[in-house]
């Protein structure tokens, strides 16, 4: 009611110079204005606007009590204000209107968020799981260790102890880099970076490991400079170098690593080409989901499923394209493709 109360003053005062400019017409024509008319045309004009506000209240009724109820409610739900469904006026059903999309577009982020968390406490869980792996072992070399005869070598020890002190750490980067990414924008630097020194670098710091695999790596291709992040593109060559190792060390004899810059029109693709056992034809379309493994999880026990996922969503965010190639038993192809408009430009700002 108290909404209405301007234009109820404004009727009167519409009223109120209606009258008065009938009254002033009546007196230039020599007739005096009857007061008992005005009073009637006053007394009429309310008993209208009276049944007009009445007959909206009436209209508007359960509308009114919908929303109160929603304001009177101490704890109200998430839904309550998309139950208010009974709007009259244009103004009611363009409100309504709003807050169901504000409703949707929270209940969307809601979901995103819940299932973010269930994906990282799922990651956590899994990631503490293949941890408790190598450092039982080292347990078990430190005992093996203690027992050795004076005077015996315990570089084989040592070297099995240095092998899982890699796999915890390449463990530990992978869990830090999964906590950043969700504030990836605070944590991107683009620069001009040239690829194949940071090739260079992703292979020196997988050498011994690829020594202790028979895994030959070799760069071809003249250099590239690129816009990228060089922090997080070489964690992505990493998880590829760590998945190459991981899917070719078992198969017998030396295996290449090849690293391929190539130029190309619109920009450069790099590529990362193993010799190992290659993944399914029906596995392939779901390599880039997070925690799948596919075949190949059920024959090496340190697949986590979340490498390749995780090299997606850093590529996906820098603008890169990235694509997978593999032939089952004979190896795997990924590779990154870079453009010169690649770049997505918020990330600069």
């Amino acid at each position: 009611m108290l909404d209405r109360l301007p234009y109820i003053a404004a009727f009167y005062m519409a009223l109120f110079f209606v009258v008065l400019v009938i009254s002033l017409e009546r007196l230039r024509d020599g007739f005096v204005p009857n007061a008992s008319n005005i009073v009637y045309m006053f007394v009429l004009a309310s008993v209208v606007m009276a049944g007009w506000l009445i007959w909206d209240y009436l209209r508007q009724r359960l509308y009114y009590r919908q929303v109160a109820s929603v304001l009177s409610d101490v704890k109200p739900d998430l839904e309550a204000t998309v139950r208010i469904r009974d709007g009259i006026t244009r103004e009611q059903l363009a409100v309504q209107q709003l807050l169901e999309r504000q409703y949707k577009a929270y209940s969307d982020e809601l979901i995103e968020y819940r299932r973010q968390r269930e994906q990282h406490l799922h990651f956590s869980n899994q990631w503490v799981h293949h941890m408790k792996t190598p450092v039982s072992v080292i347990d078990l070399l430190v005992q093996q260790a203690g027992e050795l005869p004076e005077g015996a070598s315990g570089e084989p020890l040592f070297r099995s102890i240095q092998e899982e002190n890699e796999r915890i750490s390449r463990g530990l980067e992978m869990m830090l880099h999964t906590a950043r990414l969700d504030q990836f924008r605070m944590d991107v630097r683009i620069d001009r970076v040239a690829l194949l020194p940071l090739v260079r670098q992703v292979i020196n710091g997988h050498k011994k490991a690829c020594i202790r695999a028979s895994i030959f790596p070799r760069v071809e291709g003249d250099d590239a400079a690129v816009e990228t992040d060089a922090k997080w593109l070489a964690f992505v060559l990493n998880q590829f170098v760590t998945n190459a190792i991981k899917y070719s060390k078992d198969k017998p004899g030396s295996k290449q690593l090849l690293f391929k810059v190539k130029n190309e029109g619109t920009g450069c693709s790099l590529s990362v080409t193993d010799e190992g056992i290659g993944i399914a034809e029906h596995d392939l379309p779901r390599v880039f989901d997070s925690f799948f493994t596919g075949e190949n999880g059920r024959l090496i026990e340190e697949s986590t499923g979340m490498g390749l996922y995780l090299a997606k969503e850093v590529c996906s965010r820098l603008g890169h394209e990235i694509a997978i190639e593999s032939v089952l038993g004979e190896g795997t192809t990924v590779t990154i493709r870079f453009r010169a408009d690649s770049i997505h430009r918020d990330l600069l700002a």
